[in-house]
């Protein structure tokens, strides 16, 4: 899987180690770290083309309870018959395109960036003893879709998250998340304010960000501050 050069090829790599993990359907969510106010969420999956389609229709990924959990918390969910009390609708839905029992985790990075690796089938749920035998194979798993997918992901969706700032720049967006002025910042940093804007207006290229703020804030997301 780390050696694909695309992302639709490594995901088809890892719904084939799904597929010999006992799975049927494979699917990833990445959530990516910006915009604050409306998050995108990139979605690669094999699931039935008809559910693909009543998930997207019905808007399912607002009271999925996958995402919701994958959200919240990093530990894993096993979901089957006898955990569908909440949002029923939904999962006789789901059951009715296939879906009968899954495993869902998430992972989270320091850029900011959230990723869910769902996997399900269509026949008997997942048993104690089938669980003790594949979780250390399912927990690395996560770890190598979210390392691999997120990267490729990345570079075609938002790639400023990767952006290359100097110490300097660094340093000036530090003290701007702070909420210094680029008059404060010169008497901080015995600079001169033409200086300090020089390497705001960098930052902004590098970050495609509009403004100084909205660079400050992108910069913490990403994880550069």
């Amino acid at each position: 899987m780390l050696s694909a050069e695309s992302a639709p090829t490594f995901f088809d790599a890892l719904s084939g180690v799904a597929k010999q993990l006992g799975f049927d359907y494979c699917s990833y969510d990445m959530r990516l770290p910006w915009p604050l106010a409306e998050p995108k969420v990139l979605n690669l999956n094999n699931y039935p083309t008809t559910w693909q389609q009543r998930y997207a229709q019905e808007s399912y990924q607002h009271i999925d309870p996958t995402v919701a959990h994958g959200r919240q918390s990093n530990l894993p969910l096993v979901w089957s018959d006898a955990q569908v009390t909440s949002n029923r609708s939904f999962w006789e839905d789901a059951h009715a395109h296939g879906l009968h029992t899954g495993w869902a985790q998430s992972c989270h990075d320091a850029k900011g960036i959230s990723g869910l690796l769902n996997l399900s089938r269509s026949d008997e749920s997942i048993s104690a003893a089938e669980l003790r035998e594949i979780s250390k194979k399912l927990s690395w798993l996560v770890n190598a879709a979210h390392e691999g997918l997120s990267l490729l992901l990345i570079q075609e969706h938002m790639p400023e998250a990767a952006a290359q700032l100097t110490a300097r720049e660094i340093d000036v967006l530090r003290w701007t998340a702070d909420g210094k002025t680029s008059g404060e910042i010169s008497e901080i940093m015995r600079i001169s304010d033409r200086t300090v804007n020089f390497h705001i207006s960098n930052a902004l290229k590098k970050l495609n960000a509009t403004n100084k703020t909205a660079a400050a804030v992108k910069a913490v997301r990403f994880g550069i501050l």
